[in-house]
């Protein structure tokens, strides 16, 4: 069977505004969901994209992939359990918004609680750049987009 390339949808898609659902234990052992798992982190990578939820290729699961610095991160239901005080402003892409960056600020620690690919708790500590790519990513899979968290007037 031939692999299908993973289409990002683009804004102003409704479907980027879904709230994902959890991904259920049992789905997680399903081969379909593993080959959405590589297809994303492939779909990431050929779009030069540090991140991409699940929501950006027309999944409604609570699901997200991150390469930051090397190393790949697949998130399966996650959650931010704690954000610093301190926060920073810093520009931001995304795939669903070509060419656009935004001015956003964000908090420069976050602790995240997920699942990982064998369905087992983890935690991540994060902070800096990684941080704000969980926060962006996780944004999207509660139907919260980049331009709703820009600061207005930064837009380029």
């Amino acid at each position: 069977m031939k692999n299908k390339k993973l289409k990002i949808v683009k804004y102003p898609d409704d479907f980027l505004r879904r709230k994902t659902r959890k991904v259920r234990k049992e789905e997680i052992k399903n081969p379909k969901f593993k080959r959405l798992v590589l297809d994303m982190v492939k779909a990431m990578e050929e779009e030069k994209g540090v991140g991409l939820a699940a929501p950006q290729v027309g999944s409604d699961l609570r699901l997200c992939t991150v390469a930051v610095e090397g190393e790949v991160f697949v998130l399966i239901n996650p959650e931010i359990k704690s954000y610093s005080r301190k926060k920073d402003i810093f520009e931001e892409g995304c795939l669903s918004f070509p060419n656009q960056f935004f001015q956003v600020e964000r908090p420069i620690k976050v602790k995240v609680q997920t699942l990982n690919l064998e369905g087992e708790k983890q935690k991540i500590k994060a902070d800096g750049f990684l941080a704000r790519v969980l926060q962006h990513e996780i944004d999207h899979l509660d139907g919260i987009l980049v331009i709703d968290r820009a600061m207005k007037g930064n837009e380029k």
